[in-house]
Order: structure tokens, then C-alpha cells, then sequence
């Protein structure tokens, strides 16, 4: 895409990813939400990912999520991606590991941008790549006694 900067409030901010972590403790979409506050972008764009109750017409019990000692690398990476690819003012992503319970935040990660269609594309992008390229597993333990792992990547 490329970028253009009618504007100097649309140039690219100077370090744009602002919130990068994978933790054990509970996520807050009001933290990440802050964390891509800028007064230059006209849209923010931020995707909420929650354990669900089912998979695959089974019922979840319980879920973990482990991660390789690379995964923060990995993410940053995959921002350091994003921000190159698409004129991101900020970026926020932070993913949980451990034990979850159903409606638990997994992963929260939003991009503010200039324009609405540009935050809706580097968001989609962002938790497209984290899930498919950081390496961070689920472990899912259904109420049939059964259980599987998941690779993102």
C-alpha cells in the first residue's frame, strides 16, 4: 500500500508499537485501547479474542495456552511487519498464557491509523499474522475426556 502524507499529523508516529506482551495474567481491552491512542488517527481498529465454550462440536472444558521462549520475538516481529506494511500511528498486542476458563481474553490487539479502512487492514493483518506465525499453543481439554493441542504456527 502506499503511503501518502497530505498532512504531517498523517506521517507515521515516531514509535508506533506502543504495547507488545504474552502474560499470565488476565488482559484488559481498556489497556491496549489506550495504548494506540493518538490524536492524529481518525480510526482505531481492536480485536478482542475470548475462550469459547466449544470447538469443532465439542464442548471445552478447560484450555491452556504455552508459548515458545521466542514467541515475544515473534511478535515483535510480526508488528515490526504490520508497521511497515501499513501507516500505523500505533500498535497493541498482548496474548495470555495458562490456564483460561471460558469467556476469558486470549489475545487483545488493536492499530490506529489515519483513516478507518487502514486500521481495519493492519488489525486484520496483525491478529492474522500473531496467530499463524507467533508460536504459542492452545491446549484444549474437552468435557468428553478427550483433549488436543493447536499450533498457531
Amino acid at each position: 500500500m502506499a503511503r501518502t502524507h497530505d498532512h504531517p499529523g498523517e506521517q507515521a508516529a515516531q514509535d508506533p508499537i506502543r504495547l507488545l506482551e504474552i502474560r499470565e495474567t488476565p488482559l484488559s481491552v481498556d489497556e491496549v485501547f489506550r495504548a494506540v491512542g493518538d490524536d492524529a488517527a481518525g480510526g482505531t481498529a481492536l480485536f478482542v479474542g475470548t475462550v469459547r465454550d466449544h470447538d469443532q462440536g465439542q464442548d471445552v472444558g478447560a484450555l491452556g495456552y504455552s508459548c515458545h521462549p521466542t514467541a515475544p520475538d515473534e511478535l515483535r516481529r510480526v508488528a515490526e511487519k504490520v508497521v511497515a506494511e501499513f501507516p500505523v500511528r500505533a500498535l497493541a498486542a498482548v496474548h495470555r498464557v495458562g490456564d483460561l476458563a471460558v469467556g476469558d481474553l486470549a489475545v487483545v490487539v488493536a492499530v490506529s491509523c489515519a483513516h478507518r479502512g487502514e486500521a481495519f487492514e493492519s488489525c486484520r493483518k496483525l491478529i492474522d499474522d500473531l496467530k499463524h506465525e507467533v508460536p504459542i499453543w492452545k491446549h484444549q481439554r474437552f468435557s468428553d475426556g478427550t483433549e488436543e493441542w493447536v499450533g498457531a504456527c
